[in-house]
């Protein structure tokens, strides 16, 4: 079975987002690593950059398929996790380590329509 780590909040599309400081820190779940395998590229997005909730960040590739990787809040990119570009293995060695994007979140109520990590594992097992 997947890790869902408590602490952090995930949505329905397997990305998580951990707060810390007063930033969001988005990466991909242990189940979302799981099920695309092993991983081979990360396509970051540009720092700076403005997302809103829903909005695409990037993109995974594995030897198994392309995933598109969504923002789950608004707010500003204020750092990429440059690593990932020369060692996307990364995601698959700890997911929850190596997150993707740190963003200075527009609004901080957004999390609370976030799922729990209680509600993300009842979606993992279905």
């Amino acid at each position: 079975m997947s890790k869902v780590k408590k602490g952090y909040y995930y949505t329905n599309t397997h990305e998580w987002v951990k707060v810390e400081d007063g930033f969001a820190y988005i990466g991909i779940s242990d189940y979302a690593q799981e099920n695309l395998g092993e991983i081979v590229f990360v396509e970051l997005p540009d720092e700076e950059m403005a997302i809103e909730a829903g909005d695409e960040l990037g993109a995974i590739e594995s030897v198994k398929a392309a995933s598109d990787i969504l923002s789950p809040i608004t707010g500003t990119i204020v750092m990429v996790n440059d690593e990932l570009e020369d060692n996307p293995e990364l995601l698959n060695e700890d997911p929850y380590e190596n997150w993707i994007v740190k963003v200075d979140m527009e609004d901080k109520s957004e999390l609370s329509e976030l799922l729990s990590p209680d509600e993300y594992e009842d979606i993992c097992e279905e």
